[in-house]
């Protein structure tokens, strides 16, 4: 295996950083409808990836199959739906529970996988959702304490990691059959154009947002996108894919303390609680899943948040 230019962990120190931003711009991002946020989050995401595509992989383009595009627009509409409402529960619960409740998306996954693709369930995994889940009532619970309008945002983001696992169990056979950039450009393209359909419908402002907006929306398609998930892809060369998967799992600690030193979110017993136990039963989850069903669980590319 040929040398990393440089030490992989700290790619994945950095990945693990820029992902734990995604939440915070949301946030930052004011008034801005949750779909417009995500919309120009793709889009921008399409545009800066164009140039690479077209000039590297335009070949691919000609080898995709009238199935493989209409499973490509089905993903790309999970996508959508994913960010509509991950990016909509933050308006109304704190980042660290709408973070940690997304991360819940390899369970789902893998309940998808035995639906689906008849994969069996080991005692181990079992245990660990039993625990993941608890977890999560936890922090359901204690938000609700706060306000309904809390939980309802626990609930959003819980919908929003069932929508991410649609987009990974289309996009799963499709992805075999092209470039990890390509299927990027592709399931990204149609979750933009799902996304402008939508935002014409309710008839969402495209313009007329203030500077800060437009920079929140950049980041978002560079920060998360290319310094987070990129950067996964990349280290996968020479790093396990547990190890990845693991590290993906500070994700909400990560968006914690960014959350309580530039928003000043503070946590509350429950969501420390409930997200440790969360946290604890999704390791247990990796370990006891990883070798089982790595080719299904495991494809960092398709872990969006």
């Amino acid at each position: 295996m040929d040398k990393p230019p440089f030490n992989p962990y700290i790619a994945v120190l950095i990945g693990v950083v820029s992902v734990s931003t995604a939440a915070i711009f949301v946030k930052l991002a004011g008034e801005a409808p949750a779909s417009i946020i995500a919309n120009y989050r793709l889009l921008l995401a399409v545009l800066i990836m164009a140039p690479y595509v077209f000039l590297k992989n335009r070949s691919e383009f000609r080898q995709i199959s009238g199935r493989d595009w209409l499973l490509s627009s089905f993903a790309g509409i999970f996508l959508a739906l994913h960010f509509i409402l991950w990016f909509e529960s933050l308006n109304y619960t704190s980042v660290a529970s709408s973070v940690v409740l997304v991360t819940l998306q390899p369970i789902f996954a893998f309940i998808g996988t035995y639906i689906f693709f008849q994969e069996r369930f080991t005692a181990g995994a079992l245990l660990s959702m039993v625990i993941a889940i608890t977890g999560s009532a936890i922090i359901g619970w204690g938000d609700f304490q706060i306000s309904g309008l809390a939980l309802f945002g626990d609930i959003l983001a819980l919908i929003g990691g069932m929508m991410v696992t649609g987009y990974f169990l289309l996009g799963q056979n499709l992805r075999k059959r092209l470039s990890l950039m390509t299927y990027t450009f592709v399931v990204y393209g149609m979750a933009s154009a799902a996304l402008i359909v939508y935002n014409l419908i309710l008839q969402h402002s495209f313009t007329g947002y203030p500077a800060s907006n437009w920079w929140i929306f950049l980041a978002l398609a560079i920060i998360p996108t290319f310094f987070g998930h990129t950067l996964f892809n990349w280290a996968l060369k020479w790093l396990s894919t547990s190890t990845i998967s693991m590290s993906i799992l500070f994700e909400p600690v990560g968006a914690s303390i960014l959350a309580y030193f530039i928003l000043g979110e503070v946590i509350t017993w429950s969501q420390w609680l409930g997200g440790t136990i969360v946290i604890f039963g999704l390791m247990m989850f990796i370990f006891s899943t990883t070798k089982k069903v790595k080719p299904k669980l495991t494809r960092i590319s398709e872990l969006e948040d």
